[in-house]
């Protein structure tokens, strides 16, 4: 089961890595755009992924809430965008997102569900903005679900490695293998902070 989860996360890891262009919803349909789009950006893989990693810290309301909370509030989020309400500093605070959920997830310090869904809802505002900021011809119906969807999805793939990595080390959700990868998140965010 544990290598199952590990190949499967790698597997989608590895077919999102090379992909830098978004999907034309005139070729692909809506939904199909709005699905690959968050697949298609290493900074929202990163922050979803690590969502769903540091959910499993908690585990419990946690697996549930921690990860609805972001796709909620994203949803918000792109409903601001393309009503046309302008919100400032989108980009570095979604680079600001990477870094500070990587170092939580390091840090396994102690968090009620509510005290990791809020820092969570909040930054998941502005990644939904930043996705109705790109809608561009896609129907947005069709786009929400579709990136909604993905979001999910990516944040199933990082509770399950979450879960995966506790069990590789027989303890509870705080293990090692977990701090590792946040620790990693927050240094990738660093580097896409400086290099761009």
């Amino acid at each position: 089961m544990i290598r199952r989860l590990l190949i499967s996360a790698a597997a989608l890891g590895l077919a999102t890595a090379p992909a830098f262009a978004h999907l034309d919803p005139s070729e692909h349909g809506s939904f199909a755009a709005g699905f690959s789009h968050p697949l298609f950006g290493l900074d929202h893989i990163l922050v979803m992924v690590a969502v769903g990693l540091w959910a499993a810290t908690l585990r419990g309301r946690a697996l549930l809430a921690v990860p609805a909370a972001f796709v909620g509030t994203m949803g918000l989020g792109f409903l601001a965008a393309t009503a046309g309400l302008p919100l400032p500093f989108v980009e570095p605070v979604i680079l600001a997102s990477i870094i500070f959920i990587g170092i939580m997830v390091a840090l396994a310090l102690p968090f009620s569900t509510a005290g990791m869904a809020a820092p969570v809802a909040f930054f998941a505002f502005f990644h939904g903005h930043a996705h109705g900021g790109e809608l561009g011809e896609a129907g947005a119906a069709g786009f929400a679900i579709g990136f909604m969807i993905a979001t999910a999805v990516l944040h199933a793939c990082g509770i399950g490695l979450g879960i995966a990595f506790a069990k590789l080390q027989g303890g509870d959700g705080k293990s090692w293998f977990t701090r590792a990868v946040g620790a990693g998140t927050a240094a990738a965010g660093l580097f896409l902070a400086f290099a761009g």
